[in-house]
Order: C-alpha cells, then sequence, then structure tokens
C-alpha cells in the first residue's frame, strides 16, 4: 500500500482538488450540488473549518480552507464529506468490487490532492487560480459568469473587482495547470 505523506500543520490554511470518479460531470448537478452543500454544512458542525475561496465545475472542484488552531485533520473532514454526499444521491451504474470492499461510491476519485499555502503570494496564486479554473476549462468567457464560486461573494466584500477575469484583466498563461 503506498504511503501517503501530507502537510500536517494546524491551524493551516490548504488548497484542495477533489475529482469525480472517472470524470464524470456531474458535479454541477442540482441535487448533487445540494447534497455536497449540506454534507459541507453538516461536518462543519462538528469539525469547523473556514472555506476562504471555492469553485465546483463538472467533473472537479478546488477549494481553500483554513483550519482552527490545534487541528489538521482536514482527511477526517474530507473523508466525511465525500461519504455524505455519496449517501445522499443515487449513482447510476455497478461499483467495482475493489470499489466496493472499501465501501467507496461511483462518486469520488479515492484520494484528493491538497497543498499548504506558504505565505500571501501563494494565498493570492491559488486563490486566483481557482476563481479562473472555469474560464480556463472553456466553461465560460469571464469568471463571473461562473455561478459555483466564491469569486461572487469576494467580489461583494471588494476583495475581486468584478470584471476579474474578464479578457481585458488576466492573463490565461499565469493560471495553467
Amino acid at each position: 500500500m503506498s504511503n501517503y505523506r501530507r502537510a500536517r500543520d494546524a491551524g493551516a490554511c490548504y488548497f484542495f482538488t477533489l475529482v469525480s470518479h472517472q470524470r464524470h460531470t456531474l458535479l454541477t448537478d442540482a441535487p448533487l450540488r445540494v447534497a455536497l452543500r449540506k454534507s459541507i454544512e453538516q461536518v462543519r458542525i462538528r469539525y469547523p473549518f473556514a472555506i476562504e475561496g471555492w469553485v465546483l465545475l463538472p467533473d472537479h472542484l478546488h477549494c481553500l480552507w483554513r483550519l482552527p488552531q490545534g487541528d489538521a485533520d482536514f482527511g477526517l473532514r474530507w473523508s466525511m464529506i465525500k461519504r455524505l454526499t455519496s449517501q445522499a444521491v443515487v449513482m447510476p451504474g455497478a461499483v467495482s468490487l475493489s470499489r466496493s470492499l472499501r465501501r467507496e461510491s461511483g462518486l469520488w476519485q479515492r484520494r484528493f490532492w491538497e497543498h499548504r499555502i506558504c505565505g500571501e503570494e501563494d494565498y493570492r496564486q491559488h486563490m486566483d487560480y481557482l476563481h479562473f479554473n472555469p474560464v480556463k476549462h472553456g466553461l465560460v468567457g469571464r469568471v463571473a459568469d461562473w455561478p459555483w464560486s466564491s469569486f461572487h461573494r469576494l467580489v461583494k466584500e471588494g476583495v475581486y473587482p468584478a470584471d476579474w477575469g474578464s479578457d481585458a484583466r488576466v492573463d490565461e498563461g499565469a493560471y495553467g495547470e
């Protein structure tokens, strides 16, 4: 079995990427969005964390979380969120024996990617990256046109100008993977 090494800094800010199983394009479907939101709310009651940035795309999501002081267990939070979301939606198709033995649904890829944010510039770059992601993937022409993003909240808070991510304001090459 692989031994994955993950950053474990209590109270830190982390960037995450989660992907749907086999990149199925269903994460923006209304029932799944509702289930995901409810799962996050439920987990945050018992295991708090702050969502600093978020974007939900059809086959993956990116987000930035800040964990509470003295707590570094983002793995437990993601495990619960993924499980609760999977239990709330009916997934078509059979689940492989391997996934069934691990009590996994056909909704999420088994693992997720995380990066510990190291300073203000790193934070800004990851926030910009996640908000620009729908444009990068050709889903919309402007960041403001994508509905499932924290960009809209951050515009209201004055963090981003409303036209950030339009052709005149952003060099797309700065936000590649």
